[in-house]
């Protein structure tokens, strides 16, 4: 077996994403379907692999793939490879145009329809030549394809945990509360969050940030035992939206939702929360390793609104969804 040098010139970055993918995935399947190889080939990587570094990185039976303590090691400091040597390529390409080329942007789901359109229409003004590729992911996919260098930047919100990565706050905004026409909690012009009874909060599934906002915002501060949500939950805004319009329970919903017009044509209310109301903080993230910080901080200025704070005041005093 090669020494040290050796086998560090033989390994390849497509063999080292072979491993990150995999190791996220532990299906063999979808980990090639990810990386736009064959089944086969990325096993064979897999295993030579495997040879070079003289250990095994994946347990293998009937019942699935598992990581070993090897391979699990490795696959974070493969991770921080590929991603620097996603950095490294983009340095040549975008070295003579930093603000053309092509952009991959992510936003969360509940921030994509609502932020998204306005931030494409100045982009597309400012760099006429940088073609922009959208997705829309929830934070922890968000966070993994940045991280794995699949994305170059995406908005979600925070508070949220994002290890290593790179963060611009642009703007904070307040989570608004809203219930069925009728309902005793929208009659009042501005709700507390201690009148808001757990048993009766809609929340988002697993893996939506609004979720943990919304379960943090309602549960801090209360004294004693703290009690459970109701336990029915939404995939998608429009699906929360329309459990609180039958009567299910009340939601809190963010603030860009309610003034771009989401809840037109419902038999929904919204009503901001009194101080000290409930909010989230937007950010743009990026690896901190990219080499388009340029092009980050212009996105950065184009995605912040002209005036937050004048905005929040004019939206309270509109009241947007309140018949």
């Amino acid at each position: 077996m090669p020494g040290p040098t050796g086998t560090a010139h033989a390994l390849s970055i497509r063999q080292l994403n072979y491993l990150v993918v995999l190791a996220e995935t532990l299906n063999f399947t979808r980990a090639a379907q990810r990386c736009f190889v064959t089944q086969s080939t990325l096993s064979a990587g897999i295993q030579e692999l495997e040879r070079l570094l003289g250990g095994v990185l994946f347990e293998r039976d009937r019942q699935g793939v598992r990581t070993t303590f090897l391979g699990q090691d490795l696959a974070a400091r493969a991770r921080l490879l590929v991603s620097q040597a996603v950095d490294l390529v983009q340095t040549a390409s975008t070295a003579a145009a930093p603000l053309e080329g092509r952009v991959t942007l992510g936003a969360i789901p509940t921030i994509a329809p609502f932020l998204l359109p306005r931030l494409l229409r100045r982009m597309r003004q400012e760099f006429p030549s940088l073609t922009t590729l959208v997705r829309e992911e929830r934070t922890p996919e968000l966070l993994r394809a940045v991280e794995d260098g699949d994305m170059d930047f995406a908005l979600i919100a925070l508070p949220m945990s994002i290890g290593r990565l790179r963060q611009i706050p642009l703007f904070t905004e307040e989570l608004w509360l809203i219930a069925a026409e009728g309902d005793p909690l929208v009659q009042q012009a501005a709700p507390r969050l201690a009148q808001i009874e757990m048993e009766r909060l809609l929340l988002m599934s697993e893996g939506h940030c609004l979720r943990d906002h919304a379960l943090h915002a309602c549960q801090s501060g209360r004294r004693g035992r703290r009690r459970a949500p109701s336990a029915i939950e939404a995939t998608s805004l429009p699906t929360l939206v329309q459990m609180v319009e039958a009567g299910l329970g009340v939601a809190l919903l963010p603030e860009m939702a309610i003034k771009a017009g989401f809840l037109a044509r419902t038999r929904v209310i919204a009503r901001p929360m009194a101080a000290p109301a409930p909010h989230r903080q937007i950010a743009l993230i990026a690896r901190p390793s990219t080499t388009r910080g340029q092009l980050l901080e212009q996105i950065g200025h184009l995605a912040t609104p002209p005036s937050p704070v004048a905005g929040i005041a004019g939206a309270r005093r509109r009241r947007p969804g309140t018949g």
